[in-house]
């Protein structure tokens, strides 16, 4: 069993990487393409919506470690990062509900 959830966790952590670079290149790549052409894209808000995905999965691996912890040190430690990252999480959306107001104003 912890073999498997050890290959879960990496899955997991790979496909957050991969979100991240995905949305990172699409949103460079909008930006270029609105220089060019000048027209006005939702750059930032297409990025932050792939960085709140990418931190679910990442949020996911940490909760799947949790199953793997030896001692109440790594508890903690999980914990903590756990927290961080659904505040992170939690802000992403804040901002991205935000600058959908400003634009409907």
């Amino acid at each position: 069993m912890e073999v498997i959830i050890h290959l879960v966790v990496t899955a997991c952590e790979f496909m957050g990487i991969t979100v991240v670079i995905i949305s990172t290149m699409g949103a460079f790549y909008l930006y270029l393409k609105s220089l060019i052409k000048r027209q006005e894209e939702d750059i930032k808000f297409r990025l932050a919506n792939g960085l709140a995905l990418s931190l679910e999965f990442k949020m996911a691996a940490e909760i799947l470690k949790t199953v793997l912890v030896r001692d109440m040190e790594e508890l903690v430690v999980l914990g903590t990062v756990i927290i961080l990252r659904a505040l992170l999480s939690f802000l992403i959306h804040f901002e991205m509900k935000q600058d959908r107001r400003e634009e409907k104003e």
